[in-house]
């Protein structure tokens, strides 16, 4: 049984039987399970109901995953799981980049699409109690409130998708002092390697583009040689 057992999924996936196999085996362990045969039946979905995740299969006719990922990005913070055939990084690099809070290659064990999904669940951010500190760290034009997990732009709520969160938090939690990336991967649930690490930087440098006023130039969220990631608050 899983640890989420109440989260709502959706799969989108043109195979039908593979759709139907995922949707019973996660229909096993708990969770409510919804499917949609393309992204325009996936859409549909999305504008009636709420989801936890969306478990996105890259190559559908059509709409691909990454392009709705991209544009799904633009309206909702729901956490994405891409499933992709193609083993070269870039490509999954891209989908990342896209907003996708993780990927898996087919072929896959059913235990291991469970794992990732439940290390996704995990990264939502739950409401937390802070000891005592600082409840905003302010980062120039942006700040962070920490006790909701809320980035603030002036009174706009910039959007975090459930990885950009789970990194904020963990940054939040050590102002001032570097995390490794291997850390990072570690604190997000994921497998260690130079490719989850390299999955890292990707969402490191999105997040980023949502903090720096000059993404290319980080004041806030720099870059430590040798030792990692760190923040930076005013």
């Amino acid at each position: 049984m899983t640890d989420n057992c109440d989260a709502h999924l959706l799969i989108v996936d043109d195979d039908e039987r593979i759709r139907g196999l995922l949707q019973k085996f996660l229909m096993r362990n708990g969770f409510l399970v919804s499917a949609a045969r393309d992204a325009a039946q996936a859409r549909r979905l999305l504008g009636g109901l709420e989801f936890d995740l969306i478990v996105l299969d890259v190559m559908m006719p059509g709409e691909d995953g990454v392009s709705l990922t991209q544009s799904l990005r633009e309206t909702i913070s729901t956490p994405i799981l891409l499933l992709t055939a193609r083993a070269e990084t870039s490509d999954r690099i891209s989908g990342l980049e896209a907003g996708a809070d993780d990927y898996l290659a087919k072929p896959f064990e059913p235990k291991e699409l469970l794992l990732r999904i439940n290390a996704i669940l995990r990264r939502v951010p739950q409401e937390t109690t802070v000891e005592a500190g600082p409840k905003v760290l302010h980062l120039g034009a942006v700040r962070y409130d920490i006790e909701r997990g809320e980035l603030w732009q002036g009174t706009s709520l910039v959007r975090l998708t459930a990885t950009e969160s789970q990194l904020m938090r963990l940054f939040s939690a050590c102002p001032g002092e570097p995390i490794s990336r291997a850390k990072l991967v570690e604190d997000l649930g994921r497998d260690k390697g130079q490719a989850q690490e390299r999955a890292v930087d990707v969402q490191i440098t999105r997040l980023r583009r949502k903090i720096e006023a000059d993404s290319k130039k980080p004041r806030y969220l720099q870059t430590v040689r040798g030792a990692g990631y760190m923040l930076a608050p005013d």
